[in-house]
This record gives C-alpha cells, structure tokens and sequence, in this order.
C-alpha cells in the first residue's frame, strides 16, 4: 500500500504501548501526565518524511494541516490492515492525534472498537514532528486534534474492515466520510470530502 499523508492537529500522550513519537516538542507544557510515550528518531525515506513500517501491517501516513483558517488531517479517511502502523505527521501549526475513547481526555465519546487500544499524543508543535500508533483491532476509529477539535478537526481509520460505535452516526465535532467508501476507495483526502 502507498504511504498516504493524513493531517491531525493536536493532542496528549499515548496510553500503553503500541505508539511512539518522534520530534514532539517536549517543552511546550502541552503533553499530559501519566502518558506513556517513546520518543525515537524515525528513518528519513529522502522524500523528507518519516517511513514507519511495521511487521505484517505496513504502514501509511496522515498530515496534520493548518492551511489559512482550515484545521484537518489528510487523509480524512484512510483503511489499513490490522497491525499496520499509522503515522501522524505535523505539516503546519499545532496538531495532536487522540482517539474517541472514553478513557482519553477531551473525549466525551467512544468511537473506536470496543477491545481497542486508545491513544493520545502530545501536541506537536514542530514541522515534520510524528506521533505513530499501531491498529491491531479491526474496525473503525474516530479520532480528533485536541486544540483544534471545536473546530471539526476529526478523522477516521478503518482497519480490516468496517465495525464498532464509530458506525453509529457521525462524531460530535465534524462529519467523516462514510466507512465503506473508505474501505473502498483505500482513502479520501480532505479536499474530495470537503469539496
């Protein structure tokens, strides 16, 4: 599968494992506490972005945007298999990642699969600064960007295939593209659901 940019603007740390972050700006004060996070230095690819890769799964990528007054992630919808590992990298201005569970912060609704495992990572202030997290569950995860989610920057995942409580509507904060069009056509950028 072709790496695909998705843009996220920002969040805390990601709890458990399965996740690491590369460039995070540590001293902004922005992170939350009591987050397990590693933070490592990812291989550039020469194209000027972070290759992830990941045993079995792949890989794929979403920007974290700031254009103008827009705030999004591109991909808006992105399907993956099952342990593939998703990086978010940040293209402009202040961006986290934090998925719709319950048990994160800021979220006041679960929108991933019930056994999943949530993440949330720190603000990243920086260009090219990455937060990855690794799918294991299949299903769909609705994700959003910590600042800028009363702003409807939200995303989605569907790993393997469609499924979970992110089936049931639309997320509090901004409208998704639907599942099986994301399943099907592999992604949808922001400017084909937006346009």
């Amino acid at each position: 599968m072709t790496a695909l940019s998705v843009a996220l603007a920002g969040c805390g740390g990601a709890p458990g494992g399965g996740a690491e972050e590369t460039e995070a700006d540590d001293e902004s004060g922005n992170g939350d506490e009591g987050m397990d996070e590693t933070a490592t230095e990812g291989e550039m690819d020469g194209s000027g972005t972070t290759a992830v890769g990941t045993a079995g799964g792949g890989s794929s990528e979403v920007e974290m945007v700031t254009d103008g007054e827009e705030y999004y992630f591109d991909p808006i919808g992105l399907f993956v298999e099952p342990g593939a590992t998703v990086a978010w990298v940040n293209v402009e201005g202040a961006h986290s990642s934090v998925a719709y569970a319950e048990s994160v912060d800021r979220a006041e609704t679960t929108r991933i699969p019930e056994d999943a495992e949530a993440w949330s990572s720190d603000i990243l202030n920086e260009a090219d600064a990455t937060f990855e997290h690794t799918l294991e569950t299949p299903g769909t995860y609705d994700y959003f960007c910590g600042p800028h989610k009363s702003l409807e920057m939200v995303g989605r995942l569907v790993v393997g295939e469609p499924g979970g409580p992110a089936e049931e509507g639309q997320p509090p904060d901004g409208e998704l593209p639907d599942s099986r069009t994301v399943v099907d056509q592999g992604s949808v950028s922001y400017d084909e659901f937006s346009g």
